[in-house]
């Protein structure tokens, strides 16, 4: 099998990042729901971007947003991007062909994209400046970019260390968010606006939940090539 990771430490720190990635994110989400009381937050119904406005209470896109914990919120993204993409760089080998080159493209399309949410908040005062256009571009970047890396790690699953199982998992999270995508987007701009926080994340969670399989996945991969090294050359010719 013609794998397409690096081996060693830098591919066992990289899994350890993609890993940590989500789970970073997840916990600041949970967290900052938690504090945001008043309103209570609700998943189903409140904007996720929501969570990382800062400041005071305000009407923003159509929902009243009051969340005492945004820094919290915005500083996970920020360190969920980055670790996708320190992550993806440490892992995959550019050198072994078009496949990893395609998947580090578009982590730092995905890594940036989330960074841009959490760096530039969906708040009236950078819907009024115009910084507004960064928040969309990079939620919009990550919901396409991160899906499609999920498909395209499980169609190379074999080579990057997932099971049969776990690559045809990851090409159906990311099958699932990219077809969640357009229903998000219709319920946003046809003015519907019906469980918005239930939409965003059935195009989200897909990502999430395939960086952790990823994760996971090489991370495992690497455990049983150290505890099972190949056997040498002269060795395979004599079997």
């Amino acid at each position: 099998m013609n794998t397409i990771v690096r081996s060693g430490a830098a591919a066992r720190a990289g899994a350890l990042f993609l890993l940590l990635g989500p789970l970073v994110s997840w916990v600041a989400e949970f967290v900052t729901a938690a504090a945001w009381q008043d309103p209570p937050y609700s998943p189903l119904y409140n904007w996720v971007s929501h969570l990382g406005l800062t400041g005071p209470p305000q009407t923003a896109f159509g929902q009243v947003a009051n969340s005492p914990l945004g820094a919290v919120m915005d500083t996970g993204w920020v360190i969920y991007g980055t670790l996708l993409i320190v992550g993806t760089f440490l892992v995959f080998d550019p050198r072994k062909g078009t496949r990893p080159v395609s998947i580090m493209i578009l982590a730092v399309l995905a890594g940036v994209g989330v960074s841009l949410v959490g760096i530039f908040q969906g708040s009236n005062a950078n819907v009024d400046n115009g910084l507004i256009a960064f928040h969309t571009v990079g939620a919009q970047g990550v919901m396409l970019a991160g899906n499609i890396m999920a498909i395209v790690v499980g169609a190379g699953g074999t080579r990057i260390g997932l099971t049969r199982g776990r690559s045809v998992a990851s090409i159906a999270l990311g099958t699932v968010g990219l077809i969640a995508f357009p229903l998000f987007m219709a319920d946003v701009f046809t003015g519907w606006m019906w469980d918005i926080g239930l939409f965003e994340r059935a195009v989200i969670y897909p990502i999430m939940i395939g960086h952790a399989l990823l994760g996971s996945s090489v991370a495992a991969a690497q455990r049983h090539r150290a505890t099972h090294p190949p056997a040498p050359l002269i060795a395979r010719v004599e079997n």
